[in-house]
């Protein structure tokens, strides 16, 4: 690797969540591309071709908050424990619905976090 993507590489590595996200969403805009993954579409032949493929299981999940709840103040404090974020970005998040609390994250974790974002009393979805 250069010492020019090297460098770039260390200062990404500095961004916040919420920073790392507002930064895709730029780059996005001024190339007029999307960073979400390709999705393989099957094509549909026969009906029974169609039907005999295997259905892909999904392995990367997001976490998505709908609404904080009542006791925002523990779901923030949950949310700083799941991420990075500084206690700003940790009550922005908890104070934006569909926010991605964590993105690309296996079943496992997903689950974990939702499981203690809901007890700490917010609404929260795994898509």
């Amino acid at each position: 690797m250069s010492e020019k993507l090297a460098k770039l590489v260390e200062e990404l590595s500095t961004l916040s969540v919420l920073e790392a996200a507002e930064l895709v969403k730029m780059l996005e805009e001024k190339w007029g591309v999307s960073a979400a993954a390709p999705v393989a579409v099957a094509a549909v032949g026969g009906g029974a071709a169609a039907a005999a493929e295997p259905v892909e299981e999904k392995t990367e999940f997001d976490v998505i908050i709908k609404d904080p709840g009542a006791k925002k103040i523990d779901v923030i404090k949950v949310i700083r424990q799941l991420t990075s974020l500084g206690l700003g970005e940790a009550k922005a998040l908890a104070e934006t619905a569909g926010g991605k609390i964590l993105t690309g994250v296996g079943k496992d974790a997903a689950m974990d976090a939702k499981k203690k974002l809901e007890e700490a009393g917010a609404n929260i979805v795994v898509e």
